[in-house]
């Protein structure tokens, strides 16, 4: 354990999540993603489980430490549901919920149809799968920088 760190964030997690630089994607998906599949076609080669999680209990862990790009429109995406593009499932508005809370202000999350996610996926930087079995709880979240002096 450290101090000030979600318990949730495990070592490989939070070495993950540092290792990622300004503009890349991390793939935060449900349990019934085919993260295993996608993971391998990564940048890193890396897929992270957090079993018996929320999405937004995972959402909210990852967003205590990783800033959300605000270079660019559409920093966070999330997958379509199939037939009704219009439709947010409970999982994305809680998603939405804790990534409102974490940047202080509301930022939408921009669809993508369920292929063309699979596809973006594939072009991140790693996947972190969370035991919630709940559809739709699919998502991408672009790393942003903090900025400061050096030390």
């Amino acid at each position: 354990m450290l101090k000030g760190l979600d318990p949730v964030l495990s070592a490989d997690l939070l070495w993950l999540l540092a290792a990622m630089g300004h503009g890349d994607d991390l793939a935060l998906v449900d349990a019934n993603h085919p993260a295993e599949t996608i993971a391998r076609a990564t940048t890193s080669g890396r897929l992270i489980r957090l079993p018996g999680l929320t999405m937004a209990r995972a959402a909210r862990a990852i967003l205590s430490v990783l800033p959300i790009d605000d270079f660019e429109p559409g920093p966070v995406r999330r997958m379509l549901v199939v037939g009704d593009a219009q439709a947010v499932p409970v999982v994305q508005a809680q998603v939405q919920h804790e990534l409102d809370r974490a940047t202080g202000a509301p930022l939408p999350l921009v669809g993508i149809e369920r292929f063309a996610f699979y596809e973006a996926a594939k072009a991140a930087f790693a996947v972190v799968q969370v035991g919630d079995p709940r559809p739709y709880g699919c998502f991408l979240f672009r790393k942003g920088v903090i900025a400061g002096e050096p030390g």
